[in-house]
């Protein structure tokens, strides 16, 4: 194959809006007291339910300053132990943080829930982009109204997913990624680890991941492999959901130290 042929395919597979700003996508309607029926707190600090997300959201922040990390992959080892939820808090904990822009991607091309958990019904997601059926992220980036996140979200059609992650167009997103300005930081919601290889595959093209793990569900072993599947990318951090411990916990598993309740109550 020569260069000039090459060149044109890159060429072809260069979305015209790389990734959208948050200008760019299209809003939809949102508030407070939906955010909270649907169980996304990391937008509002004063709820005392978004303090762990909180907590997260400054690692991840230490990370970005001291290491220069801004593309970051939520995963598990296991199904059902809470990841999409805790990348949707996370990328709105983030949102709020002043000079940061921050996009939440949905990886999970066989069973993205990103969509759903905003209750957003998605006709055109990353399936159709990395599928080429649609030729640029700016069709389906959105954000919520009131809000400075962007979301690239997915929907649950079947996906030959293995192929579309290792693809060109999944190569040419993540240069596009790394080419925004270094206040830009991206949450990719991955498959778990032993569903199939998509997680290996996205995880090398990223800074770092973050391992999500369930008290009383996932064992030692689970989460000793799932770290050596993914021996290749740096880990930022294992994240142990539904705890239940603490001096006070709430109903979601969030163990708090004394006094943290009455702090944000008031």
């Amino acid at each position: 194959m020569t260069e000039n042929v090459m060149t044109k395919i890159a060429s072809d597979l260069r979305p015209e809006t790389p990734l959208p700003t948050l200008q760019e996508a299209q809003q939809f309607a949102w508030s407070a007291a939906l955010a909270k029926q649907r169980g996304i707190y990391g937008f509002d600090s004063r709820d005392v339910r978004s303090r762990p997300f909180n907590l997260l959201r400054s690692r991840l922040l230490k990370l970005h300053r001291n290491k220069g990390w801004r593309l970051f992959g939520i995963v598990s080892a296991t199904p059902a132990v809470g990841k999409s939820f805790i990348a949707t808090n996370l990328s709105a904990a983030l949102s709020r943080t002043p000079g940061i822009d921050t996009t939440l991607v949905d990886l999970d091309l066989r069973r993205g829930s990103i969509a759903a958990n905003f209750g957003l019904t998605v006709e055109r997601g990353m399936r159709d982009f990395l599928e080429g059926t649609i030729p640029a992220l700016g069709d389906i980036a959105v954000h919520p109204e009131g809000e400075r996140l962007v979301i690239l979200p997915t929907d649950n059609a079947p996906a030959r997913s293995a192929e579309l992650l290792s693809s060109p167009r999944m190569d040419a997103m993540v240069a596009a990624m790394r080419a925004r300005p270094t206040h830009s930081i991206f949450l990719c919601d991955l498959p778990p680890v032993f569903a199939n290889d998509d997680a290996t595959i996205v995880t090398t093209k990223l800074d770092a991941f973050i391992l999500i793990v369930e008290e009383g569900r996932t064992t030692r072993k689970q989460i000793q492999d799932a770290l050596h599947v993914l021996d290749q990318a740096p880990c930022a951090g294992v994240v142990l959901n539904r705890f239940d411990g603490g001096l006070l916990t709430d109903n979601y598993g969030y163990g708090y130290g004394a006094g943290y309740s009455d702090y944000y109550n008031k």
